[in-house]
């Protein structure tokens, strides 16, 4: 019994570490496309980091004996998780691009929390009081960051939220994907959706395509490495260790992102900002918690 206590607790430890390493892998994937950004087009990044991101999970379906196509790959969940994919990522690489990196981080840090709304609404699971207390204090949280109506506040914040909007609808999307669609799948065509969306961007927009210059096209080249081990990382996290025990430490993407975004793009950290991260912080772990113990 103890020896397999001992396996428990050393497996949530490595899968936490991860975890971890996830969320760390995905603030310098956020750091390298705000750095291309400021001399790509949104839609560029998009086609790139698509293309990128669906050639290394397509080899490492092949590497596992996966196909590149099930059917279910056309099923109504999965096209409308192409939508909402489509949605997040535009908005949010919009987001990292044109405001402070700290802040897109934070807001997006609210998605477990719309998650667990959606959830209630869509699949009907039960969401007691406490727990939608809480969800309402953590999208405060976002308010508190935003500043709606106050002299600071920037009509491109909205972006982040509408990234985060997308990525719920995504994350709940994923949930009633048929079980025959693998994880490396869901990368797979996570990011050739991305692809066909900067191309559809592209041409909305009439924005001509650039050649990057060295700095831009390594930076590209940063996001798509970190961009694939932060999935392939959390993947692993989440099949290492128990999901009560891992899911807490997806909030460091948080300290992460805030971390870089003051070092390298010199942001500021200001009071809103810090009620509102705490705000969203305590009420994810909040529901975290409460969802483990008892169901409401």
């Amino acid at each position: 019994m103890t020896a397999l206590l001992a396996d428990d607790r050393r497996a949530d430890l490595i899968g936490s570490l991860w975890m971890i390493t996830a969320m760390a892998s995905f603030a310098i994937e956020d750091a390298f496309i705000k750095t291309a950004g400021a001399s790509l087009p949104i839609a560029q990044i998009l086609v790139i980091f698509g293309l990128g991101g669906s050639l290394v999970f397509a080899a490492v379906a092949r590497l596992q004996g996966e196909p590149l196509f099930v059917p279910d790959v056309l099923s109504p969940p999965m096209r409308v998780r192409v939508v909402f994919e489509i949605a997040g990522r535009l908005f949010y690489t919009l987001a990292i691009t044109l405001t402070p990196l700290s802040v897109a981080t934070v807001v997006l840090q609210a998605t477990p929390l719309v998650v667990v709304a959606g959830a209630a609404l869509v699949f009907g699971e039960t969401v007691g009081w406490r727990r939608w207390t809480a969800i309402f204090i953590g999208l405060l949280g976002v308010v508190v960051i935003v500043q709606p109506g106050a002299e600071s506040f920037s009509p491109l914040t909205i972006f982040a939220i509408l990234g985060m909007l997308g990525f719920a609808g995504r994350d709940l999307a994923s949930r009633a994907a048929p079980r025959t669609i693998s994880t490396t799948l869901l990368g797979l065509y996570g990011f050739l959706t991305m692809l066909v969306a900067g191309v559809v961007v592209g041409l909305w927009m009439g924005q001509p395509f650039v050649w990057p210059p060295l700095t831009v096209a390594l930076a590209m080249l940063g996001a798509i490495i970190f961009g694939t081990t932060a999935y392939s990382c959390l993947m692993k996290a989440m099949r290492t260790g128990a999901v009560s025990a891992v899911t807490p430490f997806r909030y460091t993407r948080l300290l992460f992102g805030i971390a870089l975004g003051l070092l390298i793009f010199q942001e500021a950290l200001t009071l809103p900002m810090i009620v509102g991260s705490c705000l969203i912080l305590s009420s994810g772990l909040f529901i975290l918690w409460r969802g483990k113990r008892v169901s409401g």
